[in-house]
């Protein structure tokens, strides 16, 4: 039987890794910094203080400056794209679209991270199941704030390790657990894991409300937010149009807008965020907080993150996002011709999950797939009017009007989420460098290109005995 040990560890710290933090993040009630399992789930209290923990870790410092938390996956995906330009230090490796063996940081990260999350996700949604103290109301809340994080993550491992759902959903994908478990288990199928993030997303849309600790925990709104991202994945627009609409709380596009756009992004109390993971000075993860410690040029941080000039190129001097700088004597062909003020970095700097922005222009997207070119119209310039006075609404129809959509997402979310390469990998299209990128030509990426995931750790591969080294043989 294959080595277990490293998985053993992960199972083990799902039970007691349950770090310390304070803040909005965590008002009310403030995690220990270990919950025993035969004690947590025996008060409301202790189930919230685990999922205080829980949480805490979407913004941990996990291995290293590339590969600290959620940021480090949705960051390395940015810069993979044509958009955004990174020197050559952290992320540089993703930048050249060149980090995908099997025994690479990204790799391992990107695998083990997700895993990690999960099994904390199964101990919260197990424990509460068995529970015999929690009330049937707080039993739903508390399973479904646990489905909801394992499926998040679920679907990032479908993101990272396999072609696109609709590519082939019959292609093997990572290993699916539902309890904790020691014992490795065999590949799914995206099929499999995309029923299962699904079902999990369901159950919580369905068994959550709007309320919540604070703006860095799942509610309803969030789950729905989740699921509209998914189902853009699998292509249900009707599913994507119910889901994004009920994320952001319905009502005019103009009710639900603010006008903060350039006050640094790094702030969750924004009314424009739908779900973000909150930072405090005394539990500061310093100097690993992709974007803000990259792309600000302005205080003492890595200023490792530029901007393509053809990227900038599609912002009128109007609009609230054109927040480019030329940088001082450097040649407009050089690649650090451009840098954004978006992000400001501070140790306490805030990182967006999800905006209402995002799930304005999933509606208006949906709404083209189904039919509604007028009400993609209609969302589509009232996000463009509220960013640029000056915006004229467009008369785009056909493929024309869902680029121009795609185009917006872009500028909307740039260094957000990886917006770019979640858009091109779900569409199938390549990403082809342009502009005065520091690497071309080989960084390109082709239409369903490989080096839209990676190769299965070669750690998992010597752990687990349901998996072997053809599991990468064409990948």
């Amino acid at each position: 039987m294959k080595n277990n040990i490293t998985r053993f560890i992960l199972l083990l710290l799902a039970f007691t890794s349950i770090v310390s933090c304070s803040d909005d993040f965590l008002n009310d009630p403030a995690p220990t910094d270990q919950v025993s399992p035969n004690v947590v789930f025996t008060s409301r209290a202790g189930a919230d203080a685990f999922v205080s923990g829980i949480m805490r870790n979407f913004r941990s410092q996990f291995t290293n400056n590339d590969s600290a938390g959620l940021n480090s996956i949705y960051y390395a995906r940015t810069v993979k794209g044509n958009d955004i330009i990174q020197r050559n230090t952290w992320f540089g490796f993703d930048y050249d679209n060149d980090n995908r063996e099997p025994t690479y940081r990204r790799t391992t990260f990107s695998w083990n991270y997700p895993y990690y999350m999960i099994n904390q996700a199964n101990n919260l949604i197990n424990g509460a199941e068995a529970s015999e103290s929690l009330t049937n109301v707080d039993k739903k809340e508390i399973v479904s704030q646990g489905k909801a994080i394992r499926a998040f993550f679920y679907f990032q491992l479908a993101l990272e390790f396999q072609h696109t759902y609709t590519y082939d959903n019959t292609l093997p994908a990572p290993p699916i657990y539902l309890n904790l478990s020691t014992e490795g288990k065999p590949m799914s199928t995206l099929q499999e894991m995309y029923d299962l993030i699904i079902d999990d997303l369901t159950y919580a849309t369905q068994n959550l409300t709007s309320a919540r600790l604070a703006k860095s925990y799942i509610n309803q709104n969030v789950a729905y937010g989740i699921l509209a991202r998914v189902y853009q994945t699998t292509h249900n627009w009707p599913g994507v149009e119910d889901a994004a609409r009920k994320a952001y709380g319905g009502g005019t596009p103009s009710s639900v807008l603010a006008n903060d756009y350039d006050n640094g992004f790094n702030d969750i109390s924004s009314s424009e965020w739908i779900w973000g993971s909150a930072q405090s000075t005394d539990q500061s993860n310093y100097y690993w907080g992709a974007p803000h410690s990259h792309a600000d040029h302005y205080v003492l941080s890595y200023a490792g993150t530029f901007i393509n000039n053809d990227f900038v190129a599609q912002f009128s001097a109007s609009d609230i996002r054109n927040l480019f700088v030329r940088a001082y004597g450097v040649p407009s062909t050089d690649y650090r011709n451009y840098i954004t003020t978006k992000f400001t970095f501070n140790f306490d700097s805030d990182h967006p999950i999800i905006r209402t922005p995002e799930m304005l222009l999933a509606e208006a997207e949906a709404k083209y797939h189904n039919g509604d070119s007028s009400g993609a119209h209609d969302i589509l310039f009232a996000i463009q009017s509220n960013r640029d006075p000056l915006a004229v609404k467009s008369s785009n129809t056909g493929q024309a009007l869902l680029d121009e959509i795609l185009l917006e997402r872009r500028k909307e979310l740039y260094a957000e989420i990886g917006v770019e390469w979640f858009d091109a990998k779900r569409y199938r299209k390549g990403i082809p460098r342009t502009g005065n990128h520091r690497t071309m030509g080989a960084a390109d990426l082709q239409p369903d290109d490989k080096r839209f995931f990676l190769k299965v750790p070669q750690s998992e591969i010597d752990a687990n005995e349901y998996i072997d080294e053809s599991v990468n043989k064409d990948r």
